[in-house]
């Protein structure tokens, strides 16, 4: 295992040398660097502390592992890889997110999932241990994103979810009952076979941060799709 201290690194020196290790890297010291992993494959990369904005943007394969927290825009256009974060994250996680897969054990910010998006076989998958900010979802057109709200005291997202919602699906561990949801999206409770869809990925979730599978899933789900998957048709269309 390479180790690299970027306490005294900017963060293009840091990428450098993240690029030049080739091998598995552990980053100790991090505190803001930005777009680290930006685009790589093929690697895995342990961070400690507090990575920037853009954390893993473009990842191409890569596996990331936090420990902390990371701030704005993780998994920014990711189109393959893994990113684990043992902390909470800031907002826009996921930006047209194309593939992959982001875990999340804490809390995350405003506009998670923001225009994701699939392409045959190719589905990005977020799950998130506590509690979103507003705008879940927003304009969301493929991909699956799960909120579980754990050690959630009220709701587990903010305001203004599946504002503009248009593919993909979102799962909510809640029964969502004070939870206000758009007119262009259907919010009906989880059944059997959306319990198979999610299943593997909430396993993963509690693999990694050693909650109990049983427990988590004793609680209600509720799943949202898009009605449409063209929302605004009807502002530029005459009847």
């Amino acid at each position: 295992m390479f180790t690299i201290n970027a306490s005294d690194l900017d963060f293009r020196s840091l990428n450098e040398r993240i690029r030049e290790s080739g091998e598995p890297v552990t980053v100790s010291g991090c505190l803001g660097h930005r777009f680290i992993a930006a685009g790589l494959n093929d690697r895995s990369i342990e961070l400690v502390g507090t990575p920037g904005n853009a954390l893993g943007a473009y990842l191409n394969g890569a596996n990331i592992i936090v420990r902390g927290n990371a701030q704005d825009a993780t998994g920014d256009t990711m189109n393959s890889g893994r990113i684990v974060v043992h902390g909470s994250i800031g907002d826009a996680a996921g930006y047209a997110m194309r593939g992959g897969e982001l875990y999340v054990r804490g809390n995350a910010g405003y506009r998670v999932g923001i225009h994701m998006k699939e392409y045959g076989q190719t589905r990005p998958v977020i799950v998130i241990g506590g509690r979103c900010g507003s705008f879940l979802g927003e304009y969301q057109a493929g991909g699956i994103i799960v909120v579980l709200g754990l050690n959630v005291t009220g709701d587990i997202v903010g305001n203004y979810p599946c504002t503009g919602m248009h593919g993909g699906k979102i799962f909510l561990r809640s029964d969502c009952k004070n939870i206000q949801f758009p007119g262009n999206v259907t919010v009906t409770k989880a059944s059997g076979a959306d319990f198979e869809e999610i299943e593997r990925y909430v396993k993963e979730f509690c693999s990694l941060f050693g909650e109990d599978m049983d427990t988590v899933m004793s609680s209600p789900f509720t799943k949202i799709v898009p009605d449409s998957k063209n929302p605004y048709k009807q502002m530029y269309v005459a009847n």
